[in-house]
Parts: structure tokens; C-alpha cells; sequence
């Protein structure tokens, strides 16, 4: 969250008072007399808030949250009013302002509404980015969300693999979305003019395969759960990848199939003409980072889908949401998602919890953080945290975290 604030008041005391408040509580004011000073601040791309006395020389307040409103009509304005002027204030909600406040207020209400107002400028951009990735990006920018290196990073690995022709094998854990990230190769590809086909291997009959081969002609097959192929159906797919059949083959796969082929499940040969190319989709406990970004788009399209207004995503329900494994991944968080839009969420409860339940929530965030950055290696996690190793373990223990389950796989 961006932490700018332009606070724009024509009495000098006052306004270093309040930009006082404001770098005391890790904010960055930018501090304005007039309305001739702050105009030149504000832009479409201005990342922070307004906030203006209403009664200044020349042009006033509601002279300058027209600006604003010309500009960009969704750049929060917070107006403060002189004592007793509630009629004035209510004319500024009328107007489009975000709240207002009557001077002289306290620290701790100034603060809250401005925070809020950060906390709603920060959503507005980044629904904005979102927006712009779905109207002028390709399909790995529309479809793959995430701002962390490992959504980059899968992002870039789905653009090279789908610039080639050969099989690819799709892997990850449940939820991650092995089937949109088949469909997303088949849209970069050469072959998107032409059909994609999904099915499910583990009910896949020998003549159901042979019917998918013909309708994806020119296209791509996906095989879902290929792990779970029945044995007739493992050689009826071989016989046809060894014709050099017209699709491509995309076949997804929660299990390790090296082990399922040492275990005598699966067959050696097919395994071998499917691992050509390989695409991991990393769990969503090793990107948290991108958990923010993808419940707040699973909310706004849950809320669109059901004609509801969009909630309010607070900083404890982010802390809530960050501190859980989230062992279904996407899917699980776009349940939570859906269950928030509709108030029935559990993650309500986010708002009655005391302060040490919070730093619970955060401390243990910033341990899978630190844990996945080093890749497992707990020495390296706890220098960087600055703890020293007893500490640092004792912290692990007390969240039930382990390194081994933070370090790389193949």
C-alpha cells in the first residue's frame, strides 16, 4: 500500500501538525498551502490520497476536489471542516468527497480515515492493473494471476513451452489449476485456431480416446489426472502418440508419475513420450504474496456474478488469509472468496481478534516468507529475519512450520 498523502491547509501550524501525525505513523505527507500548490501533485498514476481544508484563500476545497474528480474521479478526497460546519461537510459528501472531518479531531480518527482511504486508493489501482492485463495482455496475463517471481516465472515457462510443438507434462498439487494452464498453452500456441479438448483419464475408455483424437485434430487434448489412466487406456494412448496423431497432448498430473512408474502403475514408454516439456505449477503457500491480488479478483467476481457491492477486504482479514497453508490452493481461496462476497465467511471473525492474535497471524506470515525465500534453509531464513537460531526454531515450533517442506522440489 502506498503510504502518500497529500495534505493540502492554508493555516501553517495546522498543517505541520498534521503532517506530523502522519510521518509518526510511517506516512509520507506531501504538504501544500493552497490549491495553485497541490494541483500539480495530482495525476491518473498519483498512487496516494487528498486531504484539504475546506475554507482556504482563492480556491477552496471544493475547488479543488473538482480537480481531483476531473482527473481521476476515484482518487480519494478528504475534506476537513471547522467546528460546528456539519451543513459544509455534507455539501463535500454530496460532491463525491470520501469523508471528512471536523477540525480540530483527534490523531487516532484522522489516521483511520486516512488509512482507509490508502487501503481504498491501493484496491482502485490494482483493480485498474488487473483490468488492464485482461484487456491488453496475452492469455498468461489475463488467465495466471500473480505478481510474485513464481507466478512470473510460470508465466514466462507457459509462453516458451506453448511456442513449441511436443507434449507437455502439467504438475501440480490440487487446486493449482493444471487444466487452465493446459488451456492457456493451447491459446499462445500455434494451434489456438483450432480445438482443445479436455478429458478425464481416470474415466478414459480406449474408443473415448480415440473420439477425442479425431474432434482435437490440429488442436490440443488435455488429460486430466493422467496418473489415474486405466492400464487399456495407457496403451491405447501410446499406440496413437506413436502414430504421431494430430493433437497435441497436454496431460495433467497431481501424483509423481515417475513414482507411479516405478511403482508398476503406470507405463514406462508413455511416461517417457509425455515428459517432454514440463510446466510446475508452484502452491499457493509458496507465493502468498499473491494471495492479496487473488481473493480480492475473486471477490469482485463473485460480487459481480451475484449483483452484490464489493466488501471491504480489511488489513485483519488479509493477516487471516496469509496465515493459513491453503492446501487446496486457488480453488480453496476462491471458495473463501465466494463465501466472503456473500457474508458467510469465516474470515469475519478476523475482526474481533486482539492485537496478540493478530501478530500471531503476521509473525507466522513472515516466517513462510522468509522460510520460501531461502528455499527451506532455515540458517539462511533466520539471519534474514535478524533471529538467532534458538529463537527462530522455538517461533517454527510454536506455528507447527517446518523447513523441509519450504525447500525446492524437481
Amino acid at each position: 500500500m502506498n503510504t502518500t498523502v497529500l495534505l493540502v491547509d492554508d493555516d501553517a501550524p495546522v498543517r505541520e501538525a498534521l503532517g506530523q501525525t502522519l510521518e509518526l505513523a510511517g506516512l509520507s505527507p506531501i504538504l501544500a498551502g493552497s490549491y495553485i500548490e497541490a494541483k500539480d501533485h495530482i495525476s491518473p498514476v498519483f498512487q496516494g490520497v487528498v486531504v484539504s481544508d475546506i475554507r482556504m484563500p482563492g480556491k477552496d476545497g471544493f475547488a479543488l476536489l473538482e480537480f481531483v474528480h476531473q482527473i481521476d474521479a476515484d482518487l480519494p478526497v478528504i475534506l476537513l471542516t471547522g467546528e460546528g460546519d456539519v451543513p459544509t461537510a455534507v455539501r463535500g459528501i454530496s460532491a463525491g468527497a470520501f469523508d471528512f472531518l471536523e477540525k480540530p479531531c483527534s490523531p487516532g480518527d484522522f489516521l483511520a480515515i486516512v488509512e482507509k482511504a490508502l487501503r481504498t486508493r491501493a484496491l482502485v489501482l490494482e483493480n485498474r492493473h488487473l483490468k488492464h492485463q485482461l484487456e491488453n495482455g496475452d492469455a498468461a496475463a489475463r488467465l495466471l494471476f500473480g505478481q510474485s517471481k513464481l507466478a512470473e516465472d510460470l508465466r514466462a515457462r507457459v509462453r516458451a513451452v506453448a511456442r513449441a510443438s511436443a507434449e507437455v507434462l502439467i504438475t501440480g498439487e490440487p487446486g493449482t489449476g493444471t487444466s487452465k494452464v493446459a488451456e492457456v498453452i493451447h491459446m499462445l500456441s500455434g494451434a489456438a485456431q483450432h480445438p482443445f479438448q479436455k478429458l478425464s483419464a481416470a474415466t478414459a475408455t480406449p474408443d473415448m480416446l480415440n473420439a477425442c483424437f479425431e474432434r482435437a485434430e490440429g488442436g490440443s487434448l488435455f488429460l486430466d489426472e493422467i496418473a489415474r489412466l486405466p492400464a487399456p487406456g495407457q496403451f491405447t494412448l501410446l499406440d496413437l502418440l506413436d502414430r504421431n496423431a494430430a493433437p497435441r497432448v497436454l496431460a495433467g498430473t497431481y501424483a509423481d508419475l515417475s513414482a507411479e512408474v516405478e511403482a508398476g502403475r503406470f507405463n514406462p514408454d508413455l511416461y517417457y513420450k509425455l515428459d517432454v516439456m514440463r510446466v510446475r505449477i508452484p502452491a499457493l503457500r509458496e507465493r502468498t504474496e499473491d494471495i492479496p491480488v487473488l481473493f480480492r479478483h475473486y471477490v469482485a467476481i463473485a460480487c459481480e456474478q451475484a449483483a452484490l457491492p464489493m466488501p471491504e477486504i480489511t488489513p485483519d482479514v488479509i493477516a487471516r488469509l496469509m496465515a493459513q497453508d491453503w492446501p487446496g490452493n486457488a480453488r480453496s481461496l476462491m471458495n473463501a472468496a465466494m463465501r466472503f462476497a456473500m457474508g458467510l465467511s469465516e474470515l469475519d471473525e478476523a475482526r474481533s481478534l486482539g492485537l496478540a492474535e493478530q501478530m500471531a497471524q503476521v509473525e507466522r506470515s513472515l516466517l513462510i516468507d522468509a522460510l520460501k525465500r531461502a528455499q527451506g534453509r532455515a540458517t539462511e531464513a533466520a539471519q534474514a529475519l535478524k533471529l538467532p537460531r534458538k529463537t527462530f526454531y522455538d517461533k517454527l515450533a510454536k506455528h507447527g512450520l517446518r523447513p523441509e517442506d519450504f525447500r525446492a522440489r524437481d
